[in-house]
């Protein structure tokens, strides 16, 4: 009777536990505001609001750091007010997530007013977001890559695809509906595979004319409809550089919003060593070579602007810490030194 009574308890503490973790309530809190809008239009006047314009994010430089402002409700509307605007800019925003206490955070896109004043205001710029994603914390790198996508997501989705009329977002942003088709419309990511082929002893890393100079990284390219992950994978390595994948196994995944919003699914690709030989697509890539175990070390510790020689030419660099091609490489190095 005792062991019944303490497995009775053992699963009712562990409900608790996860009817009252933070990350639950968290999660709850996020999905009524996607789905109840006056709770969400309330939850505009005491939530944060990260800046864009024309889709490059805020940032403010202090010392050698780039912080990720979060402008309060009342700020939002000392600044349009600055600019004679109404509040209903405050409904263009996305919500993108919020604090373990509940303080919603949102994304807007002022890219129709003028971007010097609001810096100058705000004592800060408007970056690239290619470039903010490796400057600023990493925990921050995400939730703008997340906004952004988002933000992205509703400029080009204004109109419906069946019946061209416009189509209306929720207060949340979390998606639009055509109310003439009753068709409702919600973000989507297109799946990327990036995979580190290796033989073994090396790895094998290439790089597209548009990538900056020295900067080698892991093969990638979209699924094809129909295609598992497993086949996008043997048949991205087959066209980009001419070889047969013997075996793979998943890394993890990360969401990139280059070219727009995508899934990249990370993955290891072992090829034979006695049929190595690279035969790559030049209409897809520019080089593509096997690194070793040193020259691969050495890489990862080479920064982009120490790579160039006084010939000109450039040492490989590889992709920075907060992009997954990085943590592929390593997990290589890992396995190669283990």
């Amino acid at each position: 009777m005792a062991a019944i009574y303490q497995a009775v308890y053992r699963r009712a503490s562990s409900l608790f536990c996860r009817l009252h973790s933070t990350y639950v309530r968290k999660m709850r809190y996020l999905n009524e505001l996607k789905e109840d809008d006056s709770l969400c239009r309330q939850a505009q006047t005491s939530g944060t609001f990260y800046l864009f314009h024309n889709l490059s994010p805020f940032l403010q430089k202090v010392g050698k750091k780039y912080l990720v402002p979060q402008l309060s409700a009342a700020e939002m509307k000392r600044i349009l007010e600055k600019f004679k605007e109404t509040e209903q800019w405050i409904e263009k925003s996305v919500l993108i997530s919020c604090s373990d206490e509940h303080v919603p955070h949102f994304a807007l896109d002022l890219g129709a007013l003028q971007k010097s004043v609001i810096e100058s205001e705000l004592k800060g710029s408007f970056t690239d977001l290619r470039k903010a994603l490796f400057i600023v914390d990493g925990k921050d790198s995400p939730l703008l890559a997340s906004a952004q996508s988002l933000l992205r997501w509703h400029d080009s989705h204004q109109y419906c695809s069946k019946t061209g009329q416009p189509t209306q977002k929720n207060v949340a942003g979390s998606k639009r509906v055509c109310h003439a088709s009753g068709i409702t419309y919600y973000p989507q990511m297109s799946p990327v595979v990036i995979t580190l082929v290796s033989d073994r002893s090396r790895c094998l890393l290439a790089r597209q004319p548009s990538f900056p100079q020295g900067m080698y990284t892991a093969l990638s390219g979209f699924c094809d409809v129909g295609e598992n992950v497993e086949e996008t994978v043997r048949r991205e390595v087959a066209e980009e550089v001419g070889l047969e994948v013997e075996s793979l196994w998943y890394s993890a995944s990360q969401h990139w919003p280059f070219p727009s919003s995508c899934l990249m699914i990370a993955c290891h690709a072992l090829v034979r060593a006695q049929q190595a030989e690279i035969s790559m697509n030049s209409l897809e890539l520019e080089e593509a070579r096997w690194f070793g175990l040193e020259e691969i070390m050495e890489g990862l510790k080479r920064e982009p602007r120490s790579s160039k020689q006084d010939n000109g030419s450039f040492l490989p660099w590889f992709p920075p810490q907060q992009a997954i091609a990085h943590q592929l490489i390593c997990e290589w190095v890992k396995q190669q030194t283990s």
